[in-house]
């Protein structure tokens, strides 16, 4: 797979192999259109419900019939007038590059909408296949499409697909080929207000002998009538000069312009009807071919979105479904962990023996075994089983289609905050990966918004932080206490996520009153179907795509940070290892925050990654190299409270795991998006000092009372 970051940039010709047709592949968001991409291609690019989740575009190759395919996957838009940074990427692809034919992917449920998108594209090129997605969805509501009509109407081939099932897939690169081959008919075109029309095509001449063939002479000329910055611009870079200082250009287009002018057409009134005569043609359109039922109405969607959606029931939907998630992780993710752990502990023995045959010198073994091997295998043991169970359940819910009605409902929030309402999903996106969620702030458009979003994005606990927090939970409030249910610790930990999502909002609203300043944007989110999951599909997606990454990542970080610690262990400063002496120059500093010496080292040491912080406490405190053989939870609590613990430790404690510096993965991609330091600084910082300025205030109310 090939990721095209910028389109612009990157014209067909400098990606296209021999004899290759390069295919835009463009539709509103949420219409299938990277499944049909996938199931073309043959990959498995992972495809969210939210607007923006694609935000660079990927190319994926495929043959049918002795005819090479490159399928360029763009961004979701809702328009060729692009009002995002996704949205921009696929119109300048659409626009300046030089495919061979397009696909606009609809969403055969609601068409008069998507319609939009369709005239859009038609104005730009003749050479356009509709394809018709998620029949199997209007089939179950009842909405029927004449297809015949409809292509008739529109001038261009309409295939129906079901991208799920790999329906119809087969037609529609049948199609493709038609109609790139094809040099008769000719498509639809939108009908403007006479005077529009001749406005436009006074332009159009004037432009014609300037454009290369690609470009549409009444497309562009329409553009010069209604300035864009953004098209103007790409338009600019593909020309390799601006159209408004050609000297014929400026004449004609002043020309027709003062002709506007004086049948009363101001800018802004010339686009609102140009604007309005789409929006009639694909209401006209829509009308005469698409046929509901009445009882469509009252589907399953409406239903559920009742309860989903309504102000009495959706905050008490949101928390249950986020307990239930909690409580089958902590609960599942007992037994497997403690057999993991037995297994993975064993494989020690055998590693040991090897070494003693081959008689390598003890401290390789130390270092290896002791050290290396052990913080992987508890790194292994611990993350594994909650992810593997965790990360298919959040997937579900994303597959299901909840997660945009979880951005719907917080967006009031949000605004309440002066945030955009877009920074619900990139908190969503900040619970698999904060890293990712930073990179998912591009949806957002206002600059001041999306440094917002970006330096509160790691508040809230990403992957790598909650098997610690399951972890201590479990020691602290299941198996150090059996009082307490493990019901009782999926409801402590989704209040623990409550209250980051809390200090998220406060944290926004801080920012925006502050060096911040500014009032929230307006922004549309589109509402997906609710759509049966695909729960073989979601299992191996998750697990591949998420935890195996996680995973590997906290991997490749612990195996030399146990170097480290092993090192730090075994080399003596005095009568003391450079470890112990490491925590004990941090104790009195830590015990103002109701911890030890320890424990900070730990999160220090952690700085690569959250994963190994836990590990790094275990090793701190036994002194050596040697981890503990976690058999279970138990015999890490009794290590614990061996050194000291107490259950106001372990809030402590939780606390700075929720509230700390990000990771240096996250920083860096903070970094790389904000191009400054200073706002890096902020984001390091502002996390910092909400956990260990929480921790000040509990440890001396803990003391006072």
């Amino acid at each position: 797979m090939e990721q095209l970051k910028s389109p612009t940039s990157i014209l067909t010709n400098d990606i296209r192999k021999d004899n290759e047709l390069v295919i835009a592949l463009a539709g509103n968001p949420n219409v299938g259109k990277s499944t049909i991409f996938n199931a073309l291609t043959g990959m498995h690019q992972h495809t969210g419900n939210w607007p923006g989740k694609t935000v660079c575009s990927a190319c994926g190759n495929c043959e049918h019939n002795g005819q090479k395919y490159l399928f360029v996957d763009l961004p979701g838009t809702y328009s060729i007038m692009a009002h995002s940074s996704e949205e921009a990427v696929a119109r300048d692809f659409i626009c300046f590059g030089k495919s061979d034919a397009s696909v606009v992917v609809c969403d055969a449920t609601c068409l008069e909408r998507n319609l939009n998108l369709v005239l859009q594209v038609l104005e730009i090129t003749p050479k356009t296949v509709l394809c018709l997605n998620l029949m199997d969805e209007a089939n179950k509501k009842n909405i029927h499409i004449d297809t015949e009509l409809l292509e008739k109407k529109l001038g261009i081939p309409v295939v129906t697909t079901n991208a799920r099932e790999g329906i119809g897939l087969s037609q529609l690169l049948d199609a493709v080929k038609r109609v790139q081959t094809s040099s008769s008919g000719k498509p639809l075109s939108v009908p403007l207000p006479k005077e529009i029309s001749f406005a436009q095509h006074q332009v159009a001449v004037t432009v014609a002998p300037l454009l290369p063939d690609f470009l549409s002479a009444d497309w562009v000329a329409l553009r010069l009538l209604c300035p864009d910055e953004g098209i103007d611009s790409s338009l600019e870079q593909c020309l390799g000069f601006s159209l408004y200082q050609n000297k014929d250009v400026k004449q004609s287009l002043s020309k027709a312009q003062a002709d506007l002018h004086q049948k009363g057409y101001t800018s802004q009134s010339l686009r609102d009807r140009i604007v309005d005569a789409l929006v009639r043609q694909a209401e006209n359109i829509a009308a005469a071919c698409v046929f509901a039922s009445p009882e469509s109405s009252q589907n399953l969607n409406h239903k559920l979105d009742r309860i989903f959606l309504s102000p009495k029931t959706c905050v008490p939907v949101m928390l249950l479904l986020l307990f239930g998630v909690f409580w089958l992780t902590i609960v599942g993710a007992s037994y497997p962990s403690e057999a993991l752990s037995n297994l993975l502990f064993k494989g020690q023995e055998g590693l040991t023996k090897l070494f003693q045959f081959f008689h390598a010198p003890s401290w390789l073994h130390g270092v290896l075994v002791l050290g290396v091997y052990r913080v992987l295998a508890w790194v292994v043991s611990v993350m594994l089983p909650p992810m593997a169970i965790f990360f298919p359940l959040f997937t579900l819910l994303e597959d299901f289609g909840y997660l945009p009605r979880v951005a719907f409902n917080l967006d009031h929030c949000f605004q309440k905050a002066h945030a955009c309402g877009k920074q619900a999903l990139t908190m969503c996106m900040g619970f698999g990966c904060n890293a990712a969620g930073v990179v998912g702030c591009r949806i957002i458009d206002s600059p001041r918004e999306r440094l917002i979003a970006i330096i509160t994005n790691s508040l809230v606990p990403c992957n790598g932080r909650f098997p610690s927090l399951i972890a201590l939970i479990s020691m602290f409030f299941v198996v150090g206490n059996s009082l307490l249910s493990p019901i009782l610790s999926a409801l402590l930990l989704t209040l623990i996520i409550l209250l980051s999502v809390a200090v998220t909002f406060l944290s926004s609203r801080l920012l925006s009153k502050t060096v911040l300043k500014g009032q929230p944007s307006s922004f549309a989110l589109e509402l997906p179907p609710y759509r049966k999951p695909q729960i073989g599909k979601v299992i191996v997606r998750s697990i591949f795509d998420r935890t195996l990454f996680v995973l590997g990542r906290a991997v490749v970080v612990a195996a030399p940070a146990g170097l480290i610690i092993w090192l730090m262990a075994n080399i003596s400063i005095g009568s003391q290892s450079l470890l112990m002496s490491c925590s004990e120059f941090l104790n009195p500093f830590a015990q103002l925050f109701g911890i030890d010496g320890v424990i900070l080292l730990a999160f220090i040491l952690g700085f690569p990654a959250n994963e190994i912080v836990f590990p790094l406490i275990v090793m701190g405190y036994l002194q050596s190299s040697i981890i503990i053989e976690a058999d279970s939870l138990l015999q890490m609590h009794s290590l614990l409270i061996a050194n000291g613990w107490t259950i106001w430790t372990a809030v402590s404690v939780m606390l700075i795991c929720l509230f700390h510096w990000p990771c240096s993965t996250t920083c860096l991609t903070i970094y790389k998006e904000t191009g400054s330091l200073r706002w890096t600084a902020l984001a390091f910082f502002l996390p910092t000092a909400i956990g260990f300025g929480c921790c000040f205030l509990l440890n001396l109310v803990v003391s006072l009372f």
